[in-house]
């Protein structure tokens, strides 16, 4: 029999198998760990085995705490193993969105962050050894005018903030990093890079193992109890007692704390993987080798896998859908990008969802006196989770000046509230995608 044949589906998870992307089939070899059996006792317990719960767990770990992470898959399951595998700095909302909505103090700290992520990473991947296919750099694509302004200012705001690594590209600098003639130019962050998101999440939570930590796979969780003194949480066959508990579910928490339930809506976007192209060919196409998403509301977004894939992904479902042809769905843009790619096979195509908060900033907080949580990085939640995975720790460390800068900024619900914040999100996304199309 299946080893995991016998366990209980996952209301959000299904079987718990990974879904048949590129990354699940290229993995590193991982144990399968142990299902949550009889009850335990921790110092802290981390809810999700993403990014946002291993970054906890690891620097937790790393002071000394006694860990425990309960999963109701897979390790990387959701969309820290599906997504793109880019490094891009930075939150959703921009710094110039955050200064106006919330005051200058908290856009000087968040662009004190905003490139933060990305170092853990590198820092992650080099402490640990972790084989995860890291390159360098990332190039956001302008294809109008109206996009080329936009970057600018952007570079000229972050550099203000004494951030650096940004340069502007012109159109012909441009196609030193992509073969297409799409864009009007661009801008290159040297911070930012790529690599292989499952890995590195297989490679954190070895890590984790390796300094003492505990982590139980297949353990759907039932119900959390956020109001005693010591947190604690419940599957079919199990329990969790702490003295401090993390929620980090993001978008597939599901039902579990309704009162973090409507605070983000999930949303899906799509990747997939031509055959290998050769190393020729991925250099004709991409010369440096960096990652690549453009400027759009409703963006591409493309790289080049270690054994010579371009990694395609774009598109939004609001609700969290998949489509019933990723494939169609997304060749018509890569098309665009590179028509000299006409004919390649496609071997995988998938889809996965993230957390979106209305505000497009990512939230930290607590429930309780001892439950932390922190979800909603609206697509930026590589380099995000890893940063906010550091502050989390370091309130339960004791201190808590970051965590309460985030903890302070005011959550927004999604207008129509749970019925029709999907219809609504939708018609804002049509009215962007028209000033895309118009170049204003």
């Amino acid at each position: 029999m299946n080893a995991m044949s016998s366990l209980p589906n996952h209301p959000y998870a299904g079987t718990g198998a990974h879904t048949g992307s590129y990354y699940a089939a290229s993995a590193n070899p991982a144990p399968l760990r142990p299902e949550l059996v009889g009850t335990h006792e921790t110092d802290v317990c981390v809810l999700g085995a993403g990014f946002s719960g291993l970054s906890t767990a690891l620097h937790l770990a790393e002071k000394g705490y006694k860990v425990t992470v309960v999963e109701g898959a897979r390790i990387g399951w959701g969309a820290s193993g599906r997504n793109g595998g880019q490094i891009v700095n930075g939150l959703n909302a921009s710094l110039e969105t955050i200064g106006r909505r919330y005051g200058a103090d908290a856009a000087k700290f968040v662009a004190s962050l905003v490139t933060e992520g990305g170092d853990i990473i590198r820092e992650r991947i080099s402490t640990y050894d972790i084989k995860c296919d890291l390159k360098h750099g990332n190039v956001f694509a302008g294809l109008t005018p109206a996009h080329m302004r936009d970057l600018e200012a952007r570079r000229k705001l972050w550099r203000s903030y004494g951030i650096e690594s940004q340069e502007m590209l012109s159109r012909e600098e441009m196609r030193q990093h992509a073969a297409s003639d799409l864009y009007s130019g661009g801008m290159i962050d040297r911070k930012g890079g790529h690599m292989h998101p499952l890995n590195l999440a297989l490679g954190e939570a070895a890590a984790i193992e390796r300094l003492g930590g505990t982590i139980f796979e297949m353990s759907p969780v039932t119900s959390v109890d956020t109001a005693s003194a010591r947190p604690s949480l419940s599957t079919a066959k199990g329990k969790v007692v702490a003295k401090v508990m993390v929620l980090c579910g993001n978008a597939y928490l599901g039902h579990v704390v309704p009162t973090l339930e409507w605070r983000v809506m999930p949303v899906s976007t799509q990747v997939m993987a031509t055959e290998p192209l050769g190393e020729t060919l991925a250099r004709e196409l991409m010369p440096s080798d960096v990652c690549i998403e453009d400027v759009r509301y409703i963006l591409d977004y493309y790289r080049m896998s270690a054994d010579n894939r371009l990694l395609f992904g774009g598109g939004t479902v609001y609700g969290g859908t998949d489509p019933k042809d990723i494939k169609a769905k997304l060749w018509k843009n890569l098309e665009k990008v590179f028509p000299q790619l006409k004919g390649t096979k496609i071997d995988y195509a998938w889809s996965g969802n993230f957390a979106l908060s209305f505000s497009r900033v990512p939230q930290m907080g607590r429930i309780g006196a001892n439950t932390y949580f922190a979800h909603g990085y609206s697509g930026h939640g590589v380099t995000g989770s890893h940063t906010f995975g550091r502050i989390l720790s370091e309130a339960i460390h004791g201190d808590q000046t970051r965590f309460d800068m985030f903890a302070k900024m005011p959550w927004i619900p999604f207008p129509g509230g749970r019925l029709f914040r999907v219809p609504y999100s939708v018609i804002g996304s049509w009215w962007y995608a028209a000033r895309d199309r118009l170049g204003v």
